[in-house]
């Protein structure tokens, strides 16, 4: 688990594309001297493990597995060489909770669509896909490239596209990418945690009190047999 508060700045070293999947590799520096294999970094806000140990003399870097469908899902399969990303190690159980509960499991792909830079405070907004919309509202928490932040404005429901927009201070701007994000650029995009939970609940009891209309009786045949039975 994470929080969303981005420790560190690392800059890709190698992406490697093998049919469909990845192995990424990320200069981490300090971050990652007592991360053993099998540890937990989150990469712009992807939880990735640590896959091997490196032997070239070079400490601080991070290699993981990345399969398809996280290349499909976030923007790690846009990353080149040169690339900076932000940077977590997982939260320790005694450590403080600053932000708020992120897993490192991307919901969806953004864009970021508009930004207005100020002296005092830059406002961003990001495109989301549709689905996420009824996920999002204001003052609520969600999780941009892994950076816990707080929603300023969300779209009305009747909008063609759906969007969020998010207001970042100047210390925000120089520890996490967002500093110099441009218009166009791919934003993972993790909606918190308790509003999926409340939609999924939801889910089941709009199910449950929806009325059932019997077709024509066949062999064998019990409705609602599966209802309510999870098939994960």
């Amino acid at each position: 688990m994470f929080t969303g508060i981005i420790e560190g700045l690392g800059t890709v070293e190698a992406i490697e594309h093998t049919n469909d999947s990845a192995e990424i590799t990320v200069n981490a520096g300090d971050l990652v001297a007592d991360l053993d294999l099998g540890g937990s970094l989150a990469v712009n806000g992807v939880c990735l493990t640590s896959s091997r140990q490196e032997d070239s003399g070079r400490p601080g870097l991070f290699t993981a597995e990345v399969m398809g469908e996280t290349l499909r899902l976030t923007g790690l399969g846009s990353l080149e060489a040169g690339d900076r990303v932000n940077l977590e190690r997982c939260t320790p159980a005694s450590g403080r909770f600053d932000g708020h509960v992120v897993q490192g499991h991307v919901d969806g792909r953004g864009e970021l669509i508009d930004r207005t830079d100020r002296p005092e405070w830059s406002t961003l907004r990001i495109a989301i896909p549709a689905e996420l919309a009824p996920l999002t509202a204001v003052k609520g928490s969600i999780a941009l490239n892994g950076v816990s932040l707080t929603l300023t404005a969300v779209s009305e429901p009747d909008e063609p596209t759906a969007w969020v927009e998010v207001g970042l201070i100047p210390a925000t701007l120089k520890h996490t990418t967002f500093g110099e994000l441009e218009i166009g650029a791919a934003v993972n995009i993790e909606v918190d945690v308790l509003a999926k939970y409340t939609a999924r609940l939801l889910s089941f009891r709009m199910a449950d009190d929806a009325p059932t209309h019997p077709g024509p009786a066949s062999a064998g045949a019990h409705p609602n047999t599966d209802q309510g039975v999870a098939h994960d």
